[in-house]
């Protein structure tokens, strides 16, 4: 999941050496924290968070065939 997050956000920044992906995880889920340069904020979130939303749909997507709960955190 770090991957493919990583590689959504790098195509959509004008800075893409700042972005960070962790992942940490738990029994039930695994977590993913992206992070940004604080002028790109705005175009990983988009317009009312509709990028942001599908970035987690995408990843949600992906991670159906593990049977955990995927969380993407952006800060």
């Amino acid at each position: 999941m770090k991957e493919l997050v990583e590689v959504i956000a790098t195509s959509l920044v004008d800075h893409p050496e700042e972005v960070v992906v962790t992942e940490s995880e738990t029994e039930k889920a695994i977590v993913v924290e992206l992070k940004v340069a604080a002028d790109d904020m705005g175009k990983v979130i988009g317009k009312q968070g509709r990028i942001a939303k599908a970035i987690r749909t995408v990843v949600k997507a992906a991670a159906s065939k593990d049977d955990k709960k995927v969380i993407v955190e952006i800060q």
